[in-house]
This record gives structure tokens, sequence and C-alpha cells, in this order.
């Protein structure tokens, strides 16, 4: 038991080592001018995937329930802390302050939707719960490019008609336009920032997952029926993993609003497609592996990118590399291999196995 307890402890340092090394080494390289400008523009992303990453494994991973709706969670978090951050920018209010209520705004609103939607949504299994977490993500980002909203002397407007409906008066503003979206946004987003609150999201689902509620979590997961034949709450210990998840996911979308000057709820940004990208990172970096989370982020944001020249062969690289991964970390012979090359190594080096 020490033993294990010991290998989990030396895991955590590894992963936050790993963190600290890599914001010191590529900051450092970036304040140099040796980073390709490439790179440079995707450090904040590779932090953002990385926190709802992180967030979706808690789900996926360690909770052992199939949600596609984690880009919806990410689209409230974006937009709820935008508009704030929005309005403060219309009334002269910019500074740092502003944007750590902006990352409470979108943490709790995530947070609120996540719990709401999973009081219903849990009791459901496997591809049932797939498609209705999936159907609220689609929702959600129809809802925000169809409102309309804007403020003037007389307060909030709202409308789903369109931008002349609004009738806002002079001197009033658009804070969103429909499927334009939020625009003039402050970009308060940074490296710094971002790999703070992607070092915030490790450490809390970590300590989450050794605590007594991750063990349930996972106990459920492993064998629904024992642990409910010793009295797990399962709604209440599934209910907490998915409500806490969609509060980073939050977290996710508010660096990602403050990191472009427009933000828009299209398909790319927050639909279908981000959901399953999402899940992508997750599965390549092992269910239930948080460190295996954060390199499958950084492996396949920047490889599309380093392929871009290759034109027409671009994606079918990127799919096999895909597919390639996907076996090394997921077949059962080459996961049996790399134990039997590690028994092999240990018993070279004289270490005994238990």
């Amino acid at each position: 038991m020490n033993r294990l307890k010991n290998k989990k402890f030396i895991d955590k340092i590894i992963t936050f080592f790993i963190i600290i090394v890599a914001y010191v080494v590529t900051d450092v390289l970036n304040n140099m001018g040796m980073v390709p400008s490439l790179i440079s523009g995707l450090l904040v992303s590779f932090c953002t995937y990385s926190i709802i990453a992180v967030a979706l494994n808690l789900v996926v991973g360690i909770s052992g329930e199939l949600s596609l709706g984690h880009a919806g969670f990410m689209c409230i978090g974006a937009f709820s802390s935008a508009i704030f951050t929005r309005y403060m920018k219309f009334l002269g209010v910019e500074n740092i302050y502003i944007f750590i209520i902006a990352i409470i705004i979108g943490a709790l609103v995530s947070a609120l939707f996540g719990f709401l939607i999973g009081i219903p949504v849990l009791r459901l299994k496997g591809d049932y719960l797939a498609i209705v977490t999936l159907a609220f993500g689609e929702i959600i980002k129809n809802i925000f490019n169809a409102i309309y909203l804007g403020y003037d002397e007389n307060g909030f407007h709202v409308t789903l008609k369109s931008a002349s409906a609004l009738k806002l008066k002079e001197g009033g503003f658009f804070i969103i336009k429909g499927p334009q979206g939020i625009t003039g946004a402050p970009r308060y987003s940074t490296f710094l920032i971002a790999t703070i609150l992607l070092f915030i999201c490790v450490f809390v689902i970590y300590n989450l997952i050794d605590q007594k509620t991750g063990r349930a979590i996972m106990a459920l997961r492993d064998n629904r029926i024992a642990g409910e034949s010793i009295g797990l709450n399962v709604t209440k210990y599934k209910l907490i993993a998915f409500t806490i998840s969609a509060a980073f996911a939050g977290i996710a979308g508010v660096l990602y609003a403050h990191n472009f000057h427009t933000l828009t709820a299209s398909t790319k940004n927050f639909g279908y497609n981000m959901s399953i990208t999402i899940l992508v990172f997750v599965v390549l970096g092992g269910m239930g592996n948080i460190r295996g989370s954060i390199i499958s982020v950084v492996v396949l944001t920047i490889l599309p990118e380093i392929l871009r020249g290759l034109e027409g062969y671009r994606m079918l690289i990127y799919a096999i590399v895909l597919i390639v991964v996907m076996i090394f970390t997921n077949s059962p012979f080459v996961i049996n291999y790399r134990k039997n090359l590690k028994l092999k190594f240990n018993k070279a080096k004289g270490v005994k196995h238990e």
C-alpha cells in the first residue's frame, strides 16, 4: 500500500514538474525570440485545451461516463465571462482583477449548468448519455448564435430576432450580435495565467482522485452494482465529478474567449467537432491518465500545423499518426508487450518485481 501511495505521489510530482519546466523553458526561449511565431501563437491554446481535456478525463476516464457536451460548457464559460469583461470595458474598467472575476464567473456559471444538466442526464448510461450531452452542446451553441444582447441608458436588451430589434438608444452598444458574436473583448489571456490555471486544474483533480470522493467515483466506475450494495450514492458522486469537470471546462472557455479579439459560437469553436477533438485528446492520452491528456493535447495541436506545408497529404499523415498512437496506447497486445519489456529491463538491472 505504501509503495502504491509513493508511486502516485511521484506521478503527481512528475506531472507538476513537467508543467513548470515546460513553462519556464518555453517562456525563456520565447523571450529570446527562439520560438517560431507559429508555436508562440499556440501557447495559450495548449493550456486551454489541456484544461478541458483533463476536465473531460475526470468524467470519461475516472468516472467512466461518455460525455460529448463539454464544448457546450466551454461555450457557456466563454460567453458568460466575455459578456462581463466587455461590459466592464465599456465602463472603462480594465485590469487583471476583472479577469480574475471573469474566471470565477465562467467557472460558476458552467458548474451551475453542469449541475442542472447532470441531475437528469447522469441517470442515463452509455450511448444515451453521449447523445443527450451532445445535444446539449449543440443547443448551447445555437442559442448563443441566435442571441442579440445590447446595453444602453435603459439597461440591457435581449432579443432573438435581429440587431435592429434591440432598438438601442444613442450611446448604447452591442455585446452579442447574433452569429457575429462578441467583438472587442479584452485580450487578458497570457501564457503565464493559462499555465497557472492548468496547474490548479491538475492539482484539484489529482487531489479529488486521492480523496474519499474520488475513490468512490472510481469504485462506481469499476463496479456500479458493488458500489450501490455498500451504500454509495451513484447519482451524487457522478454529479460531483460532472459538475467539477464542467467548471474547469468553463475556465478553459474563459481563456479561449480572452485569447482572441472576436468570439463566435461557430461549429468549429464550440460545436460537435470540438467535443470530438477533446475526446480524442483524452483517449489518445490514456483514459484516467492526467499527464497523458496534456501531452496528447500538445502533440495533436502542433502536429497539423507542422504538416500544413504538405498540402493534400497533411490530414492523411495526421490520421495515420492518430491510428498508430491509438494502437500503441490502447491495444492489449502492445500493452502486454510493453509490460514484458519493462519486466525484462528491471530484471536486467536486478530490480525485483512484486
